[in-house]
């Protein structure tokens, strides 16, 4: 993002603030505080893409998350929503497909902080090493998390969930046995290995048209607690709490910052529910700038 959107962004924010404020100080008074979910990838300083945010950088936002905004398990996060009641904005932090690089300094961070966070990785790609989807073409591969690693981080409290066997557009399988071993048998085959349960399912890619309704029909069939998307959007107590919205942690500290303090504009983004059928196809109009990254 370039400086003048940034500085865009903070007039807006200006703008704006009377009416978040006054809209944060009514749905904390009764207790609807949104729950806010976000998602990160990858966290290194070498050969950047548009899914990497920089050390500092992200210790900047928890810094930012952590001086405004209360943390909470994802867990603790499903829980308000489903109780109808939150009476401070929460964050849940989470990461998605398994980058070796968060090891190095992100995640011991949040440890040592006893921050909370759930960290989706894609079954396949932790027990073989081979790239994701996204990077199998690119000039530089980042490494990916070891089965090591992850036994670590659960040894260490961390949740760990569960994110297809190979980042898996899952929007676009109808195969029901395709279907099976992305979403049940690459879980249990993670569950195994970690030698924990495995509660929690993230859809790679996470847009409308990325996820699937059967895959929610298996996901509840298993037991898991929730499934996460990541098309952007607010959790607010009430609402469906197996299907959980997550914002994109946005390397710009100005546009999550946005995000985070509820963009006026942002309320009206609608959520998918395989009830309602939400049109697959036709991602919300501010999705692709809500995430701006592969999930």
């Amino acid at each position: 993002m370039t400086t003048w959107r940034e500085r865009l962004i903070d007039l807006y924010y200006g703008a704006t603030w009377l009416w978040r404020r006054r809209w944060n100080r009514l749905r904390s008074r009764v207790g609807l505080s949104p729950v806010m979910i976000l998602f990160y990838h990858r966290v290194a300083d070498d050969n950047p893409s548009s899914w990497t945010i920089s050390n500092r950088g992200f210790e900047e936002q928890i810094n930012w998350i952590g001086a405004n905004f209360e943390f909470v398990s994802l867990e603790e996060a499903q829980r308000r929503i489903q109780l109808r009641y939150n009476p401070r904005p929460a964050v849940a932090i989470t990461f998605d497909d398994g980058y070796a690089e968060n090891c190095e300094q992100a995640l011991p961070l949040l440890i040592k902080r006893k921050i909370p966070f759930t960290y989706f990785v894609s079954t396949g790609n932790i027990l073989t090493g081979k790239p994701f989807p996204h990077e199998a073409n690119a000039k530089f591969q980042a490494p990916v998390n070891t089965l090591e690693q992850i036994r670590n981080l659960a040894a260490a409290g961390v949740e760990i969930g569960a994110h297809t066997r190979y980042h898996a557009d899952l929007g676009s399988i109808d195969n029901e046995a395709q279907l099976h071993d992305e979403v049940v048998s690459a879980t249990r085959d993670l569950a195994a290995a970690v030698g924990k349960p495995i509660r929690f399912f993230a859809f790679p890619y996470g847009l409308p048209n990325n996820l699937n309704d059967r895959a929610f029909e298996m996901c509840r069939e298993e037991g898991m607690l929730a499934v996460c998307s990541a098309y952007g959007g607010y959790n607010l107590p009430g609402d469906d709490p197996f299907h959980l919205q997550r914002i994109h942690g946005d390397p710009q500290l100005a546009r999550l910052r946005n995000w985070l303090t509820i963009d006026p504009r942002k309320l009206s983004v609608p959520r998918y529910t395989p009830e309602t059928m939400v049109e697959k196809h036709a991602a919300p109009s501010d999705a692709e700038e809500a995430t701006g990254v592969m999930a």
